[in-house]
């Protein structure tokens, strides 16, 4: 994301720092010897001072470790790469640790090292160590196609082995093997792994179908039009894959100020042992002593700890309330926000059609009829069937044949009666009324189904997907922090703006593919700035990863999910707004401590310069400073709705 983000968390922050290390568990296992034998050189004192301070620099060598590594270590690494000198706040730290042992403050050097070595811990199981891979994905990835030689026999092979122009068989209920063109037959397909939508498209001759989707009651003849690898759902593949492979985490504000600090501690360092000879013409023994001091004094130990017990308590409220953040730094990004997209089924949407207006011409029994109605759909599976089997549960239930003719709808027989229930397009003749009904309906975003009864349509029964309870108070919420929204959905430009004006949302994009939303979210931030992404599909995938911020819906697909930074677990729309206000929150918490901390270093050094400072007191500040930062960060645990 943006930017971009490794979803595995290997990623680099501003500094190129790789924050994995492929360390494993050595560096906690050294970590916690290191911090026994900190409180056994405590309880030793100053009654053995050659073995507690030995002990103590074990403390800072030991539980020292990653930060040693990633001090020297990474500033080497970096320094090569970028051809300069680029040093990390560990390297500062670790110098600072060692000029406290050359004046003999041995104690404080390992519980500088505890510190801040204890911190990092915290950081890296905050934003986690791995993620699964998109092993559900792959799955569903066609393998076999049933393949028509020029016999007219049938063999099955594998996808990859299909050329443009081959004859493939797509048996009932089978996947589509690749992307193509039906050649005969007709049938309805579920493209939900496609567009998101959750009502199957009925497919006839002449019309295009994806690989991927899953076959309906029909079986048909298509003509492969596309190699497997350039297929929609190939696409999806390689768009997640190729942002994973290229993403950078996008830094905090306080990763982003760390390299400044330290190049500037350590250019004023010389400087301070030069001016503290020459300039107020100190001993050489004062001297060396106030510049170990400043650098004691300008450690980053509240610095260093400004934003992650902030972070964590952040992390751990939401994580309560059903929000899963994957990382601070997403957590920080999601305050900014300047735009954000929403899928629209299953995220504003409720995900499935429900029942939304009936009407029947006068002359109808409405009680009668919906019976044998109900009685017909409850023979199919198709989502609108079942969306009106459980709307009008209370229904007598009839024993009627029906016959489910593909593209035609359900026709049965009861009481020598005819019935027919079929979308509008196999009615050549309708009611003006009805008609006028149809229209007013379709512009609300409904699908219509109509109903005849001998031949003549006598009413009509509309279904709609229709927005979450809460979706519509999220939009506001958003739009008053102005933040543009944008619906983006697969279905029609009709139902999509009729959605998208009962939400009152900014910007509707309808008739969407998957690669077209990766592209939408990229053309988003340039237009707007960081932006936010809410999905819950595998067609959603590839925009959730472009997205500086990519939410999932807990009852999402896996590799939604997965490829995602933040998860609503209880699928609610509004925890995502509260989310928004702990960003907020939390960044300002992080400000205020980062104000703080180099108050206190500002403080600390000018009466070091002044003569009224001593090590004994750097310590005491020092620790001081970053016990208070580390109580206000955790005031987020208490944060509420």
């Amino acid at each position: 994301m943006s930017d971009k983000h490794i979803h595995e968390n290997n990623q680099s922050n501003s500094n190129g720092e790789n924050n994995e290390h492929n360390h494993g568990n050595l560096p906690v296992y050294l970590y916690m010897a290191g911090l026994l034998a900190f409180v056994i050189s405590v309880f030793i004192g100053e009654k053995q001072l050659f073995v507690s301070n030995f002990l103590f620099a074990v403390t800072v060598f030991v539980s020292g470790y990653h930060v040693i590594m990633e001090g020297f270590g990474d500033t080497a690494k970096e320094s090569i790469r970028l051809k300069k000198f680029e040093p990390n706040i560990h390297f500062l730290m670790i110098l600072a640790a060692l000029g406290a042992m050359i004046i003999g403050s041995f104690e404080e050097a390992a519980l500088l090292i505890l510190i801040f070595a204890g911190a990092h811990f915290l950081e890296d199981y905050a934003e986690g160590k791995s993620k699964r891979e998109i092993t559900n994905l792959l799955k569903m990835n066609p393998t076999e196609a049933r393949k028509i030689l020029a016999d007219e026999t049938i063999q099955v092979v594998d996808v990859s082995e299909l050329k443009v122009g081959d004859k493939v068989q797509v048996l009932n209920g089978g996947q589509v093997p690749t992307d193509g063109k039906i050649l005969s037959g007709s049938t309805s397909i579920d493209e939900s792994s496609i567009n998101g939508e959750s009502i199957p498209k009925e497919k006839n001759t002449g019309d295009d179908v994806f690989g991927s989707t899953i076959n309906g009651q029909g079986t048909f003849v298509m003509e492969v039009s596309k190699d497997s690898k350039d297929t929609v759902f190939a696409k999806i593949l390689q768009l997640v894959d190729q942002s994973q492979s290229n993403l950078s985490k996008t830094a905090t504000k306080i990763k982003l100020f760390e390299p400044k600090y330290v190049r500037l501690i350590l250019l004023l360092f010389p400087l301070v042992i030069l001016s503290g000879r020459f300039l107020f013409n100190w001993s050489w023994d004062t001297t060396f002593y106030r510049s170990i001091v400043f650098l004691i004094s300008a450690s980053p130990c509240a610095l260093a700890a400004s934003a992650v017990p902030a972070t964590l308590s952040a992390i751990s409220n939401l994580a309560k309330n059903g929000v899963l953040f994957k990382g601070g730094s997403f957590l920080a990004n999601l305050s900014e926000l300047k735009a954000i997209a929403f899928d629209k089924t299953g995220t504003l949407t409720q995900g499935k059609p429900v029942v939304t207006n009936q009407f029947f011409i006068d002359d109808v029994n409405e009680s009668d009829i919906l019976d044998v109605i109900v009685s017909m759909e409850k023979e199919s599976n198709h989502p609108l069937a079942e969306a009106i089997v459980q709307h009008y549960q209370d229904q007598k239930k009839l024993t009627i044949d029906v016959n489910n003719e593909i593209g035609k709808g359900l026709v049965a027989f009861y009481n020598g009666s005819k019935y027919q229930i079929a979308k509008p397009s196999e009615f050549t003749e309708v009611p003006l009324v009805i008609e006028q009904k149809i229209e007013d309906l379709a512009k609300q975003g409904n699908t219509i189904v109509l109903i005849a009864k001998n031949n003549e349509v006598v009413g009509l029964l509309a279904l709609m997907d229709i927005p979450n309870d809460n979706a519509k108070e999220s939009i506001n919420y958003f739009i008053n922090q102005n933040v543009h929204t944008t619906m983006i959905t697969g279905d029609t430009e009709l139902t999509g703006n009729a959605i998208g004006k009962d939400l009152g949302i900014d910007e509707v994009v309808a008739n969407v593919l998957p690669e077209d939303k990766a592209n939408i979210i990229k053309k988003q931030k340039t237009k707007y700035g960081l932006t936010a992404m809410v999905g819950d599909g595998v067609n959603d995938a590839p925009a959730l990863v472009n997205a500086d911020v990519g939410v999932a819906m807990g009852e999402g697909t896996d590799v939604a999910i997965d490829v995602a930074d933040v998860v609503l677990m209880k699928n609610n729309i509004s925890k995502l707004t509260y989310a928004h206000k702990v960003s907020k929150y939390m960044n300002k918490v992080i400000w205020q401590n980062i104000v703080f901390s180099m108050f206190i270093v500002v403080m600390l050094i000018t009466l070091n310069f002044i003569g009224e400072m001593n090590i004994g007191i750097s310590v005491l500040a020092h620790e001081g400073s970053t016990v208070l930062v580390i109580l206000n960060g955790l005031r987020l645990l208490a944060k509420r709705n």
